[in-house]
């Protein structure tokens, strides 16, 4: 295909068809189950679903097949199924039953305070080349980028594969639909060979980013329990210990306070080699895109000053964070009152290769065995996900790729370890482990996803359309 052709058709699809769904898609409050307990009653995650089901019925796809797959007791998904191109008697293409299985989500963070004047989470706003509003980036433009790929291939005399696009709506959830529904589904999937996510991105907007690996969790909720009932603190302090001072103590358990190191040490893994050479060359490549984002509050310093550490600490080295609390008044609030109990949220990214069972399993080892003053302990919420480590590249998608950069980007490609987790990601690994895999995205290291002021970057949108185009191609005849 010509790819200045291909750019300039999905550039119209861009601007014509998708942003003006996609806008509309933002308005609508998908928030993930985890937040959103009430999810099935709202109804917003089944109107996402059936918005971006309502575009896609009408492209011009012939043979296509959109639906909404939805167990019981459990989020809907969204299933596009394309037949692939006519390749009658073209030699050394991809056999009839191969899939290309292309992944993104419609399910959002919440709203979250604090969007910049003439912003907010539901309302879209074109500004500058950026569509702001939440999921637009993460990741409400995947389903819409997948079938725009799909469309230019056709409309420049390319092929593909048959493609099946799946959208879920649990993925900031964690996923824990999904497992059933690739099981529900495995028998219609096919043989998968390729596998696009499109829930990723880079730290600049110059060239096209693949993530590598993938970073692992383990969530859960602690409870330390020292009283039935609060106590007037001038009575119980000094005689009732602290629910509070016990989970620091237990947190020293799992993490240095002074470093941030993890004391966990099963989830620890020795990075591999090549994966260390990848990571300089992505800090040469966009030098400060690390730390440059971050609105650090006054004076406050990354935790080490060499980037090539922080991009290690925050691939490959787990990492604690606590995400949330409770059993604690506001300020306003606080009595003289003893609490009886300090909850925390635990929240632990695990290197991609660490097995996050045994993670778990040793986290809960820690905060539960030999408590201090035989407080209670209770854990809930408890979840874990394996990451994920990408197999080598294919001598076809290499040189696809080195092309795409070259005359769609202008700029060569390069290869990152994303902090965050897609659990699909893993559980496809498993499931076809021949399978090349393709996880890219539009999002940026300043594209705030997750917190105010979301942003897409609707040229590098387009531009890795484009790109996934040029792949959806070379697959077909590789």
């Amino acid at each position: 295909m010509d790819r200045s052709a291909l750019t300039s058709t999905v550039r119209g699809l861009w601007d014509d068809d998708i942003l003006p769904s996609l806008s509309a898609l933002v308005a609508i409050p998908a928030i993930s189950p985890a937040f959103d307990p009430a999810w099935a009653t709202s109804g917003h995650l089944a109107a996402a679903v059936e918005h971006v089901r309502a575009w896609l019925a009408t492209r011009d796809l012939p043979g296509t097949t959109v639906e909404v797959v939805q167990l019981t007791d459990r989020t809907p998904l969204l299933l596009v199924d394309v037949p692939g191109t006519a390749l009658v008697d073209v030699p050394g293409t991809a056999a009839s039953d191969d899939t290309v299985l292309m992944y993104g989500h419609l399910d959002k963070q919440p709203p979250v305070g604090g969007w910049s004047e003439g912003l907010g989470p539901w309302t879209p706003v074109v500004r500058d080349g950026r569509l702001y509003g939440r999921g637009a980036a993460d990741d409400g433009y995947s389903g819409y980028a997948a079938v725009a790929a799909i469309e230019a291939v056709r409309a420049n005399g390319g092929t593909h594969a048959r493609c099946v696009v799946l959208l879920e709506t649990g993925e900031e959830s964690g996923s824990p639909d999904l497992p059933a529904y690739l099981e529900h589904l495995k028998p219609r999937l096919g043989d998968v060979s390729l596998v696009v996510c499109l829930d990723s991105g880079g730290n600049d907007y110059d060239r096209m980013w693949l993530t590598s690996s993938l970073r692992g969790l383990v969530q859960a909720t602690m409870t330390v329990r020292v009283l039935d009932a609060g106590l007037h603190s001038g009575t119980g302090s000094g005689v009732v210990p602290s629910s509070f001072r016990i989970a620091r103590q237990l947190l020293d358990r799992l993490e240095d306070s002074a470093t941030g190191e993890v004391l966990v040490r099963e989830m620890h893994v020795d990075v591999p080699e090549h994966r260390l050479a990848e990571v300089r060359d992505a800090v040469t490549a966009a030098p400060g895109s690390i730390t440059g984002p971050v609105a650090w509050a006054g004076g406050t310093r990354p935790v080490v000053e060499d980037e090539v550490e922080l991009a290690l600490n925050s691939g490959w080295r787990p990492t604690l964070s606590i995400t949330g609390a409770d059993g604690l008044p506001s300020p306003d609030d606080a009595g003289n009152v003893l609490r009886p109990f300090t909850t925390l949220v635990l929240s632990f990214r695990l290197p991609p290769t660490a097995d996050s069972g045994v993670a778990l399993e040793a986290v809960r080892r820690l905060l539960t065995t030999d408590v201090p003053y035989g407080a209670t302990v209770e854990l809930s919420r408890v979840e874990h996900a394996t990451g994920w480590n990408a197999p080598a590249l294919a001598p076809w998608l290499r040189d696809t790729l080195d092309g795409v950069g070259e005359e769609v980007f202008g700029a060569p490609w390069r290869s990152m370890a994303l902090g965050g987790s897609i659990p699909f990601m893993g559980l496809l690994a498993e499931a076809y482990p021949e399978a090349q895999f393709l996880v890219t995205g539009a999002v940026g290291p300043d594209s705030n996803c997750h917190v105010p002021d979301e942003w897409l970057h609707l040229e590098q949108a387009a531009r890795i359309t484009a790109a996934v185009a040029s792949v959806l191609d070379a697959h077909a005849s590789r």
